[in-house]
């Protein structure tokens, strides 16, 4: 390998460049400063924004999770084998309790 030549230069520039790229990606996964291209340091900022941007983000997951427990509820009660809406319907109907006569769809009758 040519090491004057300017395959070398390209490739040790490119070696540097990544090195950089994965150090702030590291630096930045773990929330510390980041570092410029002199070497210098660019802090992060929470400004208001970010703030109130993190404040709704939070909101609308336990809005989500709220959701979603009710919607584990409501999977529970439709798909419940024991629960049968038409049936619990059709006792009620044909059930004679004296406070009037029960309705028969077969006969086609109104109420």
């Amino acid at each position: 390998m040519d090491w004057g030549g300017p395959t070398f230069v390209v490739l040790l520039v490119a070696i540097s460049t990544v090195g950089w790229l994965v150090n702030n990606w590291i630096r930045a996964k773990h929330g510390y400063s980041l570092e410029d291209e002199w070497g210098g340091k660019t802090e992060r900022g929470d400004t208001v924004e970010t703030k109130a941007l993190k404040a709704e983000n939070r909101q609308l997951h336990d809005k989500l999770d709220a959701m979603q427990d009710r919607m584990i509820v409501l999977e529970k009660i439709v798909t419940d084998r024991g629960y049968s809406l038409h049936d619990e319907i059709e006792a009620l109907r044909d059930r004679d309790e004296g406070t009037g006569v029960p309705l028969s769809l077969k006969k086609g009758e109104k109420a």
